[in-house]
Protein backbone atom coordinates (compact mmCIF):
# COMPACT_ATOMS: atom_id res chain seq x y z
CA UNK A 1 0.00 0.00 0.00
CA UNK A 2 1.35 3.34 -0.60
CA UNK A 3 2.53 5.08 2.02
CA UNK A 4 0.35 7.84 3.15
CA UNK A 5 1.60 11.81 3.02
CA UNK A 6 2.42 13.69 5.80
CA UNK A 7 0.43 16.96 5.59
CA UNK A 8 -0.07 20.06 8.05
CA UNK A 9 -2.61 22.28 8.36
CA UNK A 10 -4.34 24.61 11.12
CA UNK A 11 -7.34 23.40 12.53
CA UNK A 12 -9.42 26.65 11.72
CA UNK A 13 -13.01 26.02 10.07
CA UNK A 14 -11.81 26.98 6.70
CA UNK A 15 -9.07 24.23 6.43
CA UNK A 16 -11.09 21.43 8.21
CA UNK A 17 -14.18 22.40 6.26
CA UNK A 18 -11.70 21.91 2.98
CA UNK A 19 -9.92 19.31 3.92
CA UNK A 20 -12.77 17.09 5.38
CA UNK A 21 -13.34 14.55 2.62
CA UNK A 22 -10.06 14.07 1.46
CA UNK A 23 -8.44 13.40 5.45
CA UNK A 24 -11.41 11.12 5.86
CA UNK A 25 -10.94 8.58 2.69
CA UNK A 26 -13.88 9.54 0.61
CA UNK A 27 -12.15 11.10 -2.51
CA UNK A 28 -12.21 8.46 -4.78
CA UNK A 29 -8.13 7.73 -5.59
CA UNK A 30 -6.79 10.57 -3.53
CA UNK A 31 -3.69 10.43 -1.88
CA UNK A 32 -3.74 9.04 1.79
CA UNK A 33 -2.84 11.60 4.04
CA UNK A 34 -1.50 11.51 7.60
CA UNK A 35 -3.23 15.11 9.16
CA UNK A 36 -1.15 17.39 11.73
CA UNK A 37 -2.68 19.99 12.92
CA UNK A 38 -0.56 23.50 13.75
CA UNK A 39 -1.03 26.62 13.35
CA UNK A 40 0.14 28.75 10.51
CA UNK A 41 3.63 30.42 12.33
CA UNK A 42 4.74 26.54 12.73
CA UNK A 43 3.89 25.54 9.22
CA UNK A 44 5.67 28.75 8.00
CA UNK A 45 8.68 27.70 9.99
CA UNK A 46 8.88 24.46 8.73
CA UNK A 47 8.48 24.96 5.23
CA UNK A 48 11.73 27.91 5.40
CA UNK A 49 13.39 24.61 7.18
CA UNK A 50 12.37 22.47 4.69
CA UNK A 51 11.33 19.96 7.18
CA UNK A 52 11.25 16.11 5.99
CA UNK A 53 8.11 15.31 8.35
CA UNK A 54 6.01 16.98 5.98
CA UNK A 55 4.90 16.93 2.12
CA UNK A 56 2.29 18.98 2.10
CA UNK A 57 2.27 22.44 4.11
CA UNK A 58 -0.41 25.28 4.70
CA UNK A 59 1.15 28.76 4.66
CA UNK A 60 1.13 31.92 4.42
CA UNK A 61 1.37 33.24 0.67
CA UNK A 62 4.19 35.81 2.70
CA UNK A 63 6.32 33.20 3.21
CA UNK A 64 6.33 31.72 -0.53
CA UNK A 65 9.68 33.50 -1.57
CA UNK A 66 11.70 31.79 0.48
CA UNK A 67 10.64 28.29 -0.39
CA UNK A 68 9.65 27.77 -3.43
CA UNK A 69 12.28 26.07 -4.36
CA UNK A 70 11.38 23.42 -2.29
CA UNK A 71 7.86 23.10 -2.88
CA UNK A 72 5.64 24.19 -5.46
CA UNK A 73 2.52 25.88 -5.05
CA UNK A 74 -0.89 24.27 -5.39
CA UNK A 75 -3.81 25.97 -7.43
CA UNK A 76 -6.34 25.27 -5.53
CA UNK A 77 -7.32 24.39 -1.70
CA UNK A 78 -5.50 27.89 0.20
CA UNK A 79 -7.54 30.95 0.95
CA UNK A 80 -7.93 34.20 -1.00
CA UNK A 81 -10.91 36.16 -0.86
CA UNK A 82 -12.62 39.91 -0.74
CA UNK A 83 -14.17 41.35 2.69
CA UNK A 84 -11.67 38.97 4.04
CA UNK A 85 -8.80 41.23 4.96
CA UNK A 86 -7.11 41.59 8.46
CA UNK A 87 -7.81 44.86 10.81
CA UNK A 88 -5.78 46.86 12.80
CA UNK A 89 -7.83 47.32 16.14
CA UNK A 90 -7.20 50.24 18.43
CA UNK A 91 -8.58 51.37 21.83
CA UNK A 92 -10.31 54.62 20.59
CA UNK A 93 -11.18 55.83 17.25
CA UNK A 94 -9.30 57.34 14.61
CA UNK A 95 -5.75 56.74 16.17
CA UNK A 96 -2.94 58.55 14.34
CA UNK A 97 -0.39 55.15 14.26
CA UNK A 98 2.73 57.37 13.84
CA UNK A 99 5.41 56.68 16.24
CA UNK A 100 3.52 53.94 17.69
CA UNK A 101 3.56 50.39 18.71
CA UNK A 102 1.52 47.69 16.72
CA UNK A 103 1.12 43.71 18.02
CA UNK A 104 1.34 41.71 14.82
CA UNK A 105 1.24 38.09 15.13
CA UNK A 106 4.16 37.24 12.82
CA UNK A 107 6.61 39.05 10.45
CA UNK A 108 6.41 36.09 8.29
CA UNK A 109 2.13 36.51 7.39
CA UNK A 110 0.48 37.80 4.56
CA UNK A 111 -0.94 40.35 7.16
CA UNK A 112 2.06 41.52 7.83
CA UNK A 113 2.61 42.60 4.32
CA UNK A 114 -0.58 44.11 3.96
CA UNK A 115 0.01 45.97 7.16
CA UNK A 116 3.12 47.16 5.59
CA UNK A 117 2.16 48.06 2.55
CA UNK A 118 -1.45 50.21 3.78
CA UNK A 119 1.09 51.74 6.38
CA UNK A 120 3.72 53.07 3.64
CA UNK A 121 0.37 54.84 1.98
CA UNK A 122 -1.00 56.05 5.03
CA UNK A 123 1.67 56.43 8.12
CA UNK A 124 4.00 58.33 6.00
CA UNK A 125 6.29 58.98 9.41
CA UNK A 126 6.24 55.14 10.01
CA UNK A 127 4.83 53.29 12.85
CA UNK A 128 7.30 53.25 16.08
CA UNK A 129 8.03 49.75 16.98
CA UNK A 130 6.39 46.35 15.59
CA UNK A 131 6.05 43.72 18.34
CA UNK A 132 5.24 39.87 17.33
CA UNK A 133 2.65 38.20 19.90
CA UNK A 134 0.41 35.12 20.07
CA UNK A 135 -2.70 35.99 18.15
CA UNK A 136 -4.64 35.21 21.26
CA UNK A 137 -3.03 38.14 23.47
CA UNK A 138 -3.38 40.83 20.66
CA UNK A 139 -6.65 42.08 21.58
CA UNK A 140 -6.00 41.70 25.36
CA UNK A 141 -2.66 43.45 24.93
CA UNK A 142 -4.40 46.94 23.00
CA UNK A 143 -7.36 46.57 25.50
CA UNK A 144 -5.03 46.82 28.82
CA UNK A 145 -3.15 49.52 26.88
CA UNK A 146 0.25 47.20 26.28
CA UNK A 147 0.23 48.75 22.99
CA UNK A 148 -1.13 51.29 21.07
CA UNK A 149 -2.57 49.00 18.60
CA UNK A 150 -2.98 45.31 16.96
CA UNK A 151 -3.16 43.65 13.57
CA UNK A 152 -5.72 40.48 13.82
CA UNK A 153 -7.10 38.27 10.94
CA UNK A 154 -9.97 35.61 10.70
CA UNK A 155 -12.27 35.17 13.46
CA UNK A 156 -11.42 38.30 15.48
CA UNK A 157 -12.77 40.10 12.71
CA UNK A 158 -16.30 39.09 14.58
CA UNK A 159 -15.23 39.13 18.06
CA UNK A 160 -13.03 42.74 18.40
CA UNK A 161 -16.07 44.53 20.21
CA UNK A 162 -16.50 42.10 22.57
CA UNK A 163 -13.10 43.68 24.02
CA UNK A 164 -14.52 47.27 23.40
CA UNK A 165 -12.09 47.82 20.34
CA UNK A 166 -12.46 50.08 17.41
CA UNK A 167 -11.02 48.74 13.81
CA UNK A 168 -8.78 52.00 12.80
CA UNK A 169 -8.38 50.47 9.38
CA UNK A 170 -8.87 46.98 6.81
CA UNK A 171 -5.66 45.89 5.24
CA UNK A 172 -8.12 44.17 2.74
CA UNK A 173 -10.04 47.05 1.58
CA UNK A 174 -7.09 49.27 1.48
CA UNK A 175 -5.33 46.58 -0.86
CA UNK A 176 -8.73 45.55 -2.82
CA UNK A 177 -9.15 49.62 -3.80
CA UNK A 178 -5.77 49.79 -4.78
CA UNK A 179 -5.32 46.93 -6.37
CA UNK A 180 -8.76 45.71 -7.36
CA UNK A 181 -7.35 42.31 -6.75
CA UNK A 182 -8.84 39.50 -4.20
CA UNK A 183 -6.71 39.24 -1.28
CA UNK A 184 -4.07 36.24 -0.49
CA UNK A 185 -3.99 34.81 2.63
CA UNK A 186 -3.08 31.27 2.48
CA UNK A 187 -1.50 28.28 0.55
CA UNK A 188 -0.91 24.91 0.17
CA UNK A 189 2.54 24.24 -0.92
CA UNK A 190 3.85 20.67 -1.73
CA UNK A 191 7.17 19.12 -1.89
CA UNK A 192 8.82 19.44 -5.76
CA UNK A 193 10.45 16.24 -4.77
CA UNK A 194 7.28 14.09 -5.18
CA UNK A 195 7.00 14.59 -8.87
CA UNK A 196 5.17 15.93 -11.10
CA UNK A 197 2.32 12.99 -11.49
CA UNK A 198 1.79 13.14 -7.34
CA UNK A 199 1.72 17.28 -7.16
CA UNK A 200 -1.26 17.08 -9.83
CA UNK A 201 -2.94 14.43 -7.95
CA UNK A 202 -2.78 16.46 -4.96
CA UNK A 203 -4.28 19.29 -6.86
CA UNK A 204 -7.02 17.24 -8.17
CA UNK A 205 -7.90 15.63 -4.83
CA UNK A 206 -8.37 19.34 -2.90
CA UNK A 207 -9.95 20.53 -5.55
CA UNK A 208 -12.46 17.46 -5.28
CA UNK A 209 -12.57 17.55 -1.17
CA UNK A 210 -13.45 21.56 -1.38
CA UNK A 211 -16.30 20.69 -4.03
CA UNK A 212 -17.78 17.61 -2.13
CA UNK A 213 -17.72 19.36 1.47
CA UNK A 214 -19.79 22.42 -1.04
CA UNK A 215 -22.10 19.76 -1.68
CA UNK A 216 -22.81 18.51 1.53
CA UNK A 217 -21.64 20.99 4.56
CA UNK A 218 -23.45 18.94 6.81
CA UNK A 219 -21.23 16.10 6.47
CA UNK A 220 -17.77 18.36 7.08
CA UNK A 221 -19.53 20.12 10.59
CA UNK A 222 -18.26 17.37 12.93
CA UNK A 223 -15.22 17.60 12.10
CA UNK A 224 -14.96 21.86 11.83
CA UNK A 225 -16.07 21.77 15.21
CA UNK A 226 -14.50 18.89 16.89
CA UNK A 227 -11.55 21.75 15.74
CA UNK A 228 -13.15 24.58 16.59
CA UNK A 229 -13.94 23.68 19.94
CA UNK A 230 -13.76 27.48 21.41
CA UNK A 231 -15.28 29.20 18.08
CA UNK A 232 -19.11 29.67 18.21
CA UNK A 233 -20.97 27.53 15.38
CA UNK A 234 -22.17 30.73 14.14
CA UNK A 235 -18.49 32.08 13.84
CA UNK A 236 -17.34 29.19 12.42
CA UNK A 237 -19.86 29.17 9.06
CA UNK A 238 -19.13 32.84 8.66
CA UNK A 239 -15.25 32.22 9.15
CA UNK A 240 -15.94 29.26 6.27
CA UNK A 241 -18.36 31.65 4.39
CA UNK A 242 -15.21 34.46 4.56
CA UNK A 243 -12.50 32.24 3.81
CA UNK A 244 -13.62 29.10 1.22
CA UNK A 245 -14.86 30.56 -2.40
CA UNK A 246 -13.93 30.09 -5.50
CA UNK A 247 -10.44 30.66 -5.22
CA UNK A 248 -10.06 27.99 -3.00
CA UNK A 249 -11.44 25.45 -5.87
CA UNK A 250 -8.80 27.16 -8.36
CA UNK A 251 -6.98 30.28 -8.14
CA UNK A 252 -7.42 31.13 -11.66
CA UNK A 253 -5.94 34.13 -13.48
CA UNK A 254 -7.23 36.55 -10.33
CA UNK A 255 -5.96 34.71 -8.23
CA UNK A 256 -2.48 34.23 -9.48
CA UNK A 257 -2.24 38.11 -10.32
CA UNK A 258 -2.85 38.54 -6.47
CA UNK A 259 -0.47 36.60 -5.57
CA UNK A 260 2.33 38.33 -7.55
CA UNK A 261 0.75 41.28 -6.98
CA UNK A 262 0.98 40.94 -3.31
CA UNK A 263 4.59 39.71 -3.72
CA UNK A 264 6.00 41.93 -6.26
CA UNK A 265 4.98 44.95 -4.19
CA UNK A 266 6.63 43.58 -0.94
CA UNK A 267 9.58 43.01 -2.52
CA UNK A 268 9.56 46.40 -3.52
CA UNK A 269 9.16 47.19 -0.09
CA UNK A 270 12.00 45.42 0.50
CA UNK A 271 9.80 42.85 3.09
CA UNK A 272 10.43 39.92 0.92
CA UNK A 273 13.26 38.66 -1.76
CA UNK A 274 12.01 38.78 -4.92
CA UNK A 275 9.93 35.85 -7.02
CA UNK A 276 11.54 34.37 -10.36
CA UNK A 277 9.76 34.53 -13.26
CA UNK A 278 8.61 31.02 -12.96
CA UNK A 279 8.19 30.47 -9.14
CA UNK A 280 4.72 30.31 -9.32
CA UNK A 281 4.09 27.83 -11.93
CA UNK A 282 2.56 24.41 -11.31
CA UNK A 283 3.63 21.20 -13.40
Amino acid sequence: MTPKLKIAYSPCPNDTFVFDAWAHGRVPGAPRLDVTFADIDLTNGWAESADPAYDVLKVSYAVLPWVLDEYALLPCGGALGRGCGPLVLTREPGVDLAGKTVAVPSERSTAYLLFRLWAADVVPDGVGNVVVMPFHEIMPAVRDGKVDAGLVIHEARFTYQNYGLHALADMGTHWEDTTGLPIPLGAIIARRSLGQDVLRSLADAARASVRMAWDDPAVSRPYVLEHAQEMDPKVADQHIGLYVNEFTADLGEAGYAAVRGLLTRAAAEGLVPPLGPDALSFP
